[in-house]
């Protein structure tokens, strides 16, 4: 039957792929929490120049302690790279394949959301910006308590204390709003946002 003949290929790759790049077993549970202990990016690991590493990272998400990290840094250092990381590790414990970190705890996720990169629609006549909101808003009201989000750079479609501001206020309608408070990642070249941990108290600066 060639269901049967897929699903031992799909585990047969599974095995290969974690075995080749040594993966580990996760553990996928019930709790709040995204644990993830020297995480690495599963593609860009395997493509990278002869004797240089990928440099792993740690990412705790916890509902009731830290729902937000909050990531700033320069150009080019990793802040997107950590957050899809972050979303494949998700995806590759949830359906059955062991994952490139050396431990794991991944409390159940019923959907991941990304806004991430710059795209437009011009010939439907939605700009950079229309795009970017029309996904966040997407987001904010389909995102529950078990969801992952995934926001990189949010609000660079227009102005500088406009973009500030949307993103603030989107940080805080999901720190906020009680249906909502997905753990989140929020990637951005505005440090005004790092003011944010003061008053919030699950939103955390990396």
């Amino acid at each position: 039957d060639a269901r049967l003949i897929a699903q031992i290929d799909c585990l047969q790759s599974f095995a290969s792929i974690s075995e080749e790049n040594k993966y580990v077993r996760p553990d996928v549970n019930d709790s709040m929490v995204i644990d993830i202990r020297q995480g690495r990016h599963p593609v860009i690991e395997t493509q990278l120049p002869v004797g240089e590493r990928y440099v792993p990272n740690d990412v705790m998400l916890d509902s009731d302690g830290q729902q937000i990290m909050i990531i700033t840094g320069p150009n080019m250092a990793g802040k997107s790279a950590l957050l899809r990381q972050t979303a494949l590790i998700v995806l590759m414990a949830q359906i059955g394949c062991f994952v490139p970190a050396e431990a794991a705890h991944i409390g159940i996720v019923d959907k991941i959301f990304t806004r991430v990169g710059a795209s437009d629609n011009i010939s439907s006549g939605e700009s950079t910006f229309m795009v970017e909101m029309t996904e966040a808003s997407s987001i904010l009201n389909n995102a529950t308590k078990r969801s992952l989000v995934l926001f990189d750079e949010l609000g660079r479609g227009t102005s500088t204390y406009d973009g500030i501001s949307i993103a603030w206020a989107i940080v805080e309608y999901l720190h906020e709003h009680k249906g909502t408070q997905a753990r989140t990642l929020f990637a951005t070249h505005y440090h005004e946002l790092n003011e944010m941990e003061k008053n919030f108290k699950r939103i955390k600066n990396f």
